[in-house]
């Protein structure tokens, strides 16, 4: 078993993508939360229902999202591009997001992203040639007493990151998936 969370990205394109009737049903069952009028509400809900489904927000899942909601495209691209969770590209097995905001540069927070870029032979926002790592620099985590942090895979937040334990966090992924 993973210590971490995976991400569940799929082999689908962008341009294959079409909703499953179990998607379409999910993308009903959160619109439903809302009065009729404001069905845009589901948006950030409809986003990630797509991305678990394709492992990524791609320009035409966007496009299906504003359509059914009834929203220009360009709203919807918005979101997507505003928070960090929406992937825009196939990413990854796991995605380490590593904060680089001032607390955690004061605390050596680019240097613990160069060196898991230099470890890995990835530059940011880059993914290793295995397709096992995406590493890329994150705004505030919200832990910066804990400096420097990074995020796993959006779901586990890791403390105290110091080129040691980046070390043991990629053997251990790495053994796990081996």
């Amino acid at each position: 078993m993973n210590p971490l969370p995976t991400n569940n990205a799929s082999s689908t394109t962008e341009s294959d993508w079409v909703p499953s009737g179990a998607v379409l049903d999910r993308f009903a069952r959160e619109v439903s939360k809302y009065p009729a009028d404001q069905k845009q509400s589901a948006v950030m809900a409809c986003l990630a229902i797509v991305q678990q489904q394709l492992g990524f927000v791609s320009p035409s899942s966007e496009k299906f999202v504003a359509d059914y909601l009834g929203m220009p495209p360009i709203a919807v691209h918005e979101v997507t591009t505003f928070y960090n969770m929406y992937n825009q590209q196939p990413l990854g097995v796991y995605k380490f997001n590593v904060c680089t905001n001032l607390p955690c540069q004061l605390r050596s927070g680019q240097t613990a992203l160069e060196h898991l870029c230099s470890r890995l032979g990835v530059e940011e926002g880059g993914t290793t040639a295995d397709g096992l790592f995406t590493v890329q620099k994150s705004e505030c985590l919200g832990a910066c007493a804990d400096a420097p942090v990074m995020l796993i895979n959006d779901r586990q937040m890791l403390s105290f990151m110091n080129d040691a334990r980046l070390d043991e966090l990629v053997d251990t992924l790495r053994a796990a998936k081996v």
